[in-house]
């Protein structure tokens, strides 16, 4: 049929499956997967996407559904996705699920894996939750294949958010397409809406879905060639990882916002991920990142690069070492441990305090702080014990704790803080709200004096690019100064680490990160300005009550 039949992507939903039936595990039943010989599907369907778990038995959502989730996480900024690719190994459903379990700290909300049979027919589960409650032994067993991809999720609370976790899985007039996508498009609704006026029709609210409808609607061949022309139209921040039928396809932005490294096993299956930390746990070595702007096509053949999208000056997340990436990755050719060791020691220097001891608040202020402790010459030690067993959801008892979020995650050791002038060492400060209640738990605790020190530059503007931050009007450093904050936060002293020693320390490489959190100076101008969140959809730190609970009036 001709190409240019195919001008609108009707969306074809299939009916949910039935739980008793002999269909337990979300995948494509075969007419949706291969073209189909039903007229109405090859006639006026280029596009069959879904959000795919919704339409298959309990156990994949049952216990998981949005109704049992309460979003209550800490204060930081949040990164929203982590994504996975596997080629050429018999166990390629196995090593994502592992894979996925090392990336879990880049989304906790969802995960998703899409394989490929021998038969050529893909093939999906996902879930809502963390990967060791999405899949177990039995679901495994049913992903063969010797290429996957696999996809973990951060979203904001809504009922959307079962059909919004990826991997998305299409069906078209080439074939079937899976696509995992880490990043967020400043263009989304845009395009959106000149799909929809052309004629698409959306199943879900996420801008992955956009580039599985730009792919469909493209005359360039060979395949990789219509991911091209679709990223060509794509403004922002992505890195993505593509399967159909016999290939395995990365591709990452012109700026490279979002890291994507690829390497490989021993037995020469190749692996694509969101840091190295998920390379390490299946024994695969790190070869390289891909490059911004780089298309990788990987089959039967190997591996060959396409670097055909036009090449940006680099703008990789400077916050990927502040605080997303787990400190034993190596991004952006940078070790994070060693990055934020530096960091603390810059923080030493430069805003040095008399203390009895540092301290960290875990975990992600912990390399900061040994850093801090090494430079200054006084201990670091364990002064604030975090809970890893919090749930989603909590009953707090009928006479109100004060600060109940933060002392469930977080127990002071009166022993270490006791009389003590007290270091701590944070990545960041976002709303100043959770700082104010760890300063107010150290106090209770006994500390002498409290003294905060963050290591990275004030956060002033949202970041577009991937990163899910409150509107700039939240974000306390836009809205006092260094002074204010430490007086909000009820601190003895408050310092920030300098941004332009910050620079200066990355040397030659200063100029490929983007600083947009920290100056609102962005290299990719977003569309639209994010607003303050208001009801369900805010959460001050994200471990107390709504909007209307702030305790101090600086939100205007």
């Amino acid at each position: 049929m001709a190409a240019t039949s195919f001008s609108s992507s009707l969306s074809l939903i299939p009916k949910p499956i039935n739980p008793s039936t002999s269909r337990p595990l979300s995948v494509l039943p075969k007419p949706f997967l291969k073209p189909s010989p039903l007229s109405l599907v090859s006639s006026f369907c280029p596009l069959l996407v879904h959000g795919v778990s919704e339409y298959f038995s309990s156990e994949s959502s049952g216990e998981h559904s949005l109704t049992s989730f309460d979003y209550k996480d800490d204060e930081k900024p949040r990164e929203e996705c982590g994504v996975v690719g596997i080629y050429g190994d018999p166990e390629a459903s196995r090593l994502c699920y592992l894979a996925l379990h090392a990336l879990q700290h880049r989304g906790q909300e969802g995960a998703g894996i899409v394989t490929v049979s021998n038969e050529k027919v893909l093939q999906t589960i996902t879930g809502v939750g963390l990967v060791s409650e999405v899949f177990n032994e039995f679901k495994l067993d049913q992903l063969p294949g010797e290429f996957a991809i696999g996809h973990v999720r951060y979203s904001t609370a809504g009922a959307s958010m079962l059909k919004n976790v990826q991997p998305f899985v299409a069906g078209y007039r080439f074939g079937s397409i899976g696509v995992a996508h880490n990043g967020n498009l400043v263009n989304y609704k845009q395009l959106r809406a000149m799909l929809e006026e052309n004629g698409s029709i959306f199943n879900t609210s996420s801008d992955t879905e956009v580039v599985l409808h730009l792919i469909a609607i493209s005359k360039a061949r060979p395949f990789f060639m219509r991911i091209i022309d679709a990223c060509e139209k794509l403004q922002g921040a992505y890195s993505m990882v593509f399967v159909t039928e016999d290939k395995l396809v990365a591709v990452r932005d012109p700026h490279g916002f979002r890291p994507l490294v690829m390497g490989r096993r021993s037995n020469g299956a190749v692996v694509f991920a969101s840091e190295t930390c998920a390379l390490d746990l299946i024994e695969a070595t790190y070869e390289r990142e891909v490059y911004p702007g780089e298309v990788l096509v990987v089959d039967k053949d190997g591996v060959k690069s396409q670097c055909l999208m036009p090449h940006n000056e680099p703008k990789q997340c400077i916050f990927e070492h502040i605080y997303f990436s787990l400190p034993n990755s190596i991004v952006f050719g940078r070790s994070v441990y060693e990055s934020r060791h530096v960091f603390g020691e810059i923080l030493a220097t430069e805003s040095p305090v008399d203390c009895d001891v540092v301290i960290a608040v875990p975990d992600s202020g912990v390399v900061a702080a040994l850093g801090y402790a090494a430079k200054s010459g006084v201990a670091f030690q364990q002064g604030l014990i975090r809970s890893h067993y919090v749930g989603r959801t909590f009953i707090e008892p009928s006479q109100k704790i004060r600060d109940f979020g933060v002392k469930l995650k977080l127990s002071p050791v009166r022993g270490v803080l006791e009389g003590k002038r007290v270091v701590v060492v944070d990545d960041s400060i976002v709303r100043g709200t959770t700082s104010s209640k760890i300063v107010r738990l150290l106090r209770e605790a006994g500390a002498k004096e409290v003294h905060m020190r963050i290591a990275s530059p004030p956060i002033v503007a949202s970041c577009y690019y991937g990163v899910d931050t409150p509107s700039s009007e939240e974000l306390i450093s836009n809205r006092m100064s260094v002074q204010e904050i430490s007086d909000f936060i009820g601190s003895d002293s408050l310092a920030f680490l300098s941004f332009d020693t910050l620079k200066k320390h990355l040397g030659e490489d200063s100029k490929s990160f983007c600083y947009a959190c920290f100056t609102g100076d962005y290299p990719v101008k977003p569309a639209e300005v994010k607003v303050k969140r208001g009801g369900g959809d805010f959460i001050d730190d994200g471990l107390v009550g709504s909007f209307d609970n702030i305790e101090a009036g600086w939100v205007r």
